[in-house]
């Protein structure tokens, strides 16, 4: 009787963590930044190498780096912040362009003492991480991209007559009348619209992401994240006119921007590898992230970036 309780104990606990939000390891270290750019920024960092900055996107924080940085930080310094206006960073009321951003990680990456990183990003986190290629290009060894289109980059106008991409416009004060106490709701259109697997991501995550963008002036930061759309798609016209140069992975889930995701990075840099990750939608921590972590760590740690790459659907 003893043993069949304690067997019924331990699947009860391994289902409360197999459903658990992941979270960050807790042995990363934690501090705000003030960045010169008027807003604190909250960043986490851990392990010991090569330095890697990791830039989370819309409708999510810098915990959705859960697994990439668990992977990486066996053995490359792990830096992630959470943006201006989401998770722990400060919500102020402008500077949400992709220029302001990127001077918002440079400030991260000093204030760490650290000069020259890799980048990888995902979702909107991919303009900033753009954006900060372009500025600081002498600092940014490695650059991988996550499904997700960069504004004013072709084919940026076709884009936006997709009607999945709706939220792109929806801002302002009423929208946040709209939104307040129903951000579940919201961001779940965003979500399962963009997903390939309708159960990912879970409740638990969707909850988490939820209750961070509730916070007070949540949903106004976020939201400012794509009123400030039309003047970084005119600064990204004046950045593609000098193309990247160190190696870029451009990552598409099969189930949403696919191959499109290279075609996009190919109008801004030269060196582009392109990977497709079969049955994947846009969420690709949440739902294919043992594929999505070894196709990174595959292209970081390659002594010749050239030859990481292959498209997982062949």
């Amino acid at each position: 009787m003893i043993r069949r309780f304690l067997v019924i104990a331990l699947l009860a606990i391994g289902a409360t963590v197999s459903h658990a939000q992941q979270s960050l390891p807790s042995s990363f270290q934690a501090k705000t930044i003030h960045s010169p750019e008027a807003a604190d920024i909250f960043v986490r960092w851990g392990g010991k190498g090569p330095v890697v900055v990791l830039i989370h996107g819309y409708a999510e924080n810098s915990d959705s780096w859960a697994p990439l940085a668990a992977d990486l930080m066996k053995d490359h310094t792990v830096v992630v912040p959470d943006l201006r206006g989401i998770g722990k960073s400060s919500k102020p009321e402008s500077g949400y362009d992709e220029k302001t951003q990127a001077k918002d990680i440079r400030a991260v990456v000093t204030g760490l003492e650290y000069d020259k990183t890799s980048v990888v990003a995902h979702d909107i986190g991919n303009a900033v991480a753009y954006a900060y290629a372009a500025m600081y290009p002498d600092k940014v060894e490695r650059l991988v991209v996550l499904d997700a289109p960069i504004p004013g980059i072709e084919p940026w106008n076709e884009i936006l007559l997709d009607p999945r991409v709706w939220h792109f416009n929806f801002h302002g004060p009423d929208a946040e009348r709209l939104v307040a106490g129903r951000e579940r709701i919201y961001l779940d259109r965003i979500w399962n619209d963009f997903t390939g697997d309708p159960s990912k991501p879970d409740e638990t995550t969707r909850n988490f992401f939820a209750a961070t963008y509730a916070q007070p002036g949540g949903m106004r930061a976020g939201f400012a994240q794509f009123t400030a759309f039309s003047q970084d798609a005119k600064d990204n016209k004046i950045f593609e006119q000098v193309k990247l140069t160190m190696p870029v992975l451009a990552v598409g889930g099969e189930k949403s921007f696919g191959p499109l995701q290279a075609v996009i990075m190919r109008h801004v840099a030269t060196n582009v590898r392109e990977v497709v990750v079969p049955g994947s939608g846009h969420w690709l921590m949440e739902e294919r992230p043992a594929e999505t972590v070894v196709l990174i760590r595959n292209f970081l740690d390659s002594p010749d970036a050239e030859k990481t790459a292959t498209c997982l659907a062949d």
